[in-house]
């Protein structure tokens, strides 16, 4: 048995949902996958998938197995990559995770640049709410941390940004404009669940506000949410419908504060500073697509600071 081979076979699988599929986008024949893949079991002493009438599934030892299977492959691209590349003709495939928000505000309107600079080098874009959690899997894992960020991670900083409260006019009209925090108590909050998934005190913890110089005590706020979602750009458009009042990045929400969708409520304070990191796995040799995606990463962010003035 070719082990490499039936490590390919059976990603592939797992990927089309079945063996049909997998023999032919693999050009092969159902029955000569069938047999690989049973193989591998055999060798493994252990079934990696179950198989039904209707659907594929991993076992438990299937899920752990691919997911080293997944390592192992991409290891082999990288030592290939490495030994064939050319930095003028860069090849392959960049396989990288991202939020949800940032693959649409950051990633996707770099996406045409990226292309036209490097016809070859394609992009393979996850998208994971809680992306972080998942470095090494991936290349790059776009994502979000505070200032207390210390993980034991390869990350290079790329944007810094605040996250500020916001409300619609109509729902301020409607409800009155806070001019302190605890006058929050009183209003409707739109609660991002992913953060407060990842609190120490879960879900129902507090709205916590800092003043903007740090001169004040923080605040926290016990402001009844009326709607949570791990969505941002969702709690960003029922905050823009008058559904109640949102926290959010300054970045995301600075078009909709010009069109006068949005105000910034309590200016003198802000939820969070925060900064976007691309990540890299540890111990992994960085090979040269990546390298070339972070350095376009990075100059696309400082050229779009700087034709911001910032």
């Amino acid at each position: 048995m070719d082990r490499l081979q039936a490590m390919k076979i059976f990603a592939r699988v797992v990927e089309e949902g079945g063996f049909a599929a997998a023999a032919r986008a693999m050009d092969m024949s159902p029955p000569v996958v069938t047999r690989m893949v049973a193989e591998l079991e055999q060798h493994l002493g252990t079934r990696l998938l179950q198989r039904t009438t209707r659907k594929l599934a991993l076992t438990d030892a299937g899920e752990a197995y691919l997911q080293r299977v997944h390592a192992i492959l991409h290891e082999i691209d990288d030592a290939e990559a490495a030994a064939a590349a050319s930095t003028r003709d860069l090849r392959g495939t960049v396989r990288i995770v991202a939020a949800p928000v940032l693959a649409t505000n950051f990633l996707a309107p770099m996406v045409a640049v990226w292309h036209e600079n490097f016809p070859k080098l394609q992009l393979d874009i996850s998208i994971d709410a809680f992306a972080s959690d998942r470095v090494d899997e991936f290349d790059v894992t776009i994502m979000v941390a505070g200032e207390d960020f210390d993980a034991n991670i390869v990350a290079r900083p790329m944007l810094k940004g605040e996250a500020i409260v916001v409300a619609s006019p109509q729902y301020l009209s409607r409800r009155g404009t806070p001019q302190e925090p605890q006058d929050l108590v009183r209003h409707d909050y739109l609660r991002d669940s992913g953060v407060a998934a990842r609190s120490q005190t879960g879900p129902g913890r507090k709205l916590r506000l800092q003043s903007i110089d740090g001169s004040l005590p923080v605040q926290e706020v016990d402001a009844p949410a009326v709607l949570q979602s791990v969505s941002t750009e969702l709690l960003l458009r029922a905050a823009v419908d008058g559904v109640g009042v949102a926290v959010t990045s300054r970045l995301l929400a600075e078009e909709h504060l010009a069109r006068g969708e949005l105000v910034h409520v309590l200016p003198q304070w802000i939820y969070s500073r925060y900064t976007v990191y691309a990540a890299m796995p540890s111990g992994r040799m960085l090979p040269a697509r990546t390298k070339a995606f972070l350095d376009f990463l990075t100059e696309q962010v400082r050229a779009s600071l700087a034709e911001q003035g910032k």
